[in-house]
């Protein structure tokens, strides 16, 4: 395991990475926090060999979001340039090579629910609570929030969540597609890791390939985002070793074996 004191990083079987956000009581996204993920986030960018990352809470909570007493402390000519560094980093998160499956335990909300919104995948435990309640406190969702939110859940539903600053119940969010699957208290990361093998165990360039076609063409005309994936399938998955293996295994009847060339 990598520590920095803020965010573990940890190796597993099938090439998983685990990334725990580490700033007991709440792991409160601080500056410091954000910075030693950015490191980590670096580093898996630069490393072939991952193909899934499971993001994670430390303790009882996922993350209660923004550091307010550090923000209180922060020269307001200075919050452009931190938001901006955070929108850097998120987007990161949201267009990392391999799928990343946030196991949501406790809370949460605010940059911690933007956190998770970065996330393809999102598996909360029963009792977990997410929301957005910036404007309780003068602030507005900045991580993209306002962004990611509506396009997930809609547009209406986004806009109560985010005006109303309340939190709403796991239950909820899996009823309104904000998470992916709801598991008993306790078993968010047990389950993430469920998700994160099944992932790791495909071909990594198809995965992979998939994401990038589904991120860049969402947003764009069918005919458009139907030329995305084209170019996807014709020059990522088509040329790779693992389209013949996957082909020769299905004949042998057998367990294909992905090497992600």
């Amino acid at each position: 395991m990598s520590e920095d004191g803020l965010v573990g990083r940890k190796g597993e079987e099938d090439h998983v990475e685990v990334l725990t956000l580490k700033n007991p009581p709440v792991n409160a996204l601080s500056t410091a926090l954000l910075a030693a993920l950015d490191g980590h986030i670096h580093a898996i960018e630069a490393d072939p060999t991952v193909r899934a990352v499971i993001l994670t809470g430390d303790g009882q909570y996922f993350s209660a979001g923004a550091d307010l007493k550090e923000m209180a402390t922060l020269d307001l000519s200075s919050a452009p340039d931190v938001v901006r560094r955070g929108h850097a980093l998120f987007a990161r998160i949201a267009t990392l090579r391999p799928p990343v499956v946030a196991a949501i335990n406790g809370l949460a909300l605010g940059g911690g629910l933007e956190l998770a919104l970065c996330a393809d995948l999102r598996v909360a435990g029963e009792s977990a609570k997410l929301g957005a309640p910036e404007v309780n406190y003068g602030l507005m969702p900045a991580y993209g929030g306002t962004q990611r939110l509506p396009r997930i859940v809609g547009l209406p539903r986004a806009k109560e969540l985010i005006f109303g600053g309340g939190m709403i119940s796991a239950t909820e969010a899996l009823r309104i597609g904000l998470i992916n699957k709801m598991v008993p208290a306790g078993q968010e990361l047990r389950a993430a890791r469920d998700l994160a093998h099944t992932i790791a165990q495909k071909a990594p360039k198809a995965v992979q390939a998939a994401k990038r076609a589904i991120n860049e063409g969402i947003s764009k005309p069918l005919i458009e985002g139907i030329e995305i994936e084209t170019r996807h399938f014709a020059t990522e998955v088509l040329p790779s070793s693992d389209l013949g293996e996957g082909i020769l295994a299905f004949s042998e009847r057998r367990p294909p074996k992905f090497r992600g060339a």
